[in-house]
């Protein structure tokens, strides 16, 4: 019983964290971090002034958490992206552009955007924060995917080479023209104009990468 108990306890705890940083997150992203209060966050997650500081020592701490926390949701919906290749199929070239139009769709979300913007907008304030997103972000994202490519590469679907480089020219191939189409992500772009998007990045990448069988 008392196992339980503290279980719950711990688990009340966590989702409480997650309230707060989920909170803190939308008000940073709509207030910036100079103009947001914590008794804000607090009403944002539904929680008590106090037991904002009880979980985060003050506002800088909860700042790099929240952008800690959000980087991670978003790696782990990028590695969800990357299901695919695990069993490509016969048609390669299908299987990259659905990882492909994945992978835009969550690079153009609400979330996503707010978080870039955020990042953008505090850098100058906090130079590690880059760091603190880099950590769960395009750098893990770029491991899992060159893990991708090696075993494609090992089964003879893409040209045997340096996995990492061919991870980093596809999304580079990917991101490259959507951060220009769509105006450093200022002009919205429909779902349609992403799967272009997709199919001409993984045209291009095939052009250089695909193997011999």
């Amino acid at each position: 019983m008392t196992g339980a108990r503290n279980a719950a306890t711990a688990r009340g705890r966590i989702d409480k964290r997650q309230a707060i940083l989920e909170g803190a997150f939308r008000v940073f992203a709509r207030q910036g971090y100079a103009q947001a209060c914590v008794q804000e966050i607090a009403d944002e997650a539904g929680v008590a002034k106090p037991t904002v500081y009880n979980h985060l020592t003050d506002k800088a701490t909860l700042f790099r958490h929240t952008l800690e926390a959000m980087a991670q949701i978003a790696l782990h919906e990028r590695l969800a992206a990357l299901e695919p290749l695990h069993e490509t199929g016969e048609d390669l070239r299908a299987t990259l552009e659905d990882v492909g139009h994945r992978l835009l769709r969550l690079h153009c979300d609400d979330r996503s955007c707010a978080l870039r913007r955020l990042l953008y907008s505090e850098i100058n304030r906090f130079p590690d924060a880059l760091d603190i997103v880099r950590q769960h972000g395009p750098h893990r994202l770029n491991e899992a995917l060159a893990d991708r490519f090696a075993r494609l590469m090992l089964a003879g679907r893409l040209q045997t080479g340096d996995p990492a480089q061919a991870a980093e020219q596809f999304m580079a191939l990917l991101i490259g023209p959507l951060e220009a189409r769509s105006e450093m992500g200022t002009r919205q772009i429909s779902d349609a104009e992403l799967g272009q998007l997709a199919a001409t990045a993984v045209r291009t990448f095939l052009l250089a990468f695909a193997g011999q069988s």
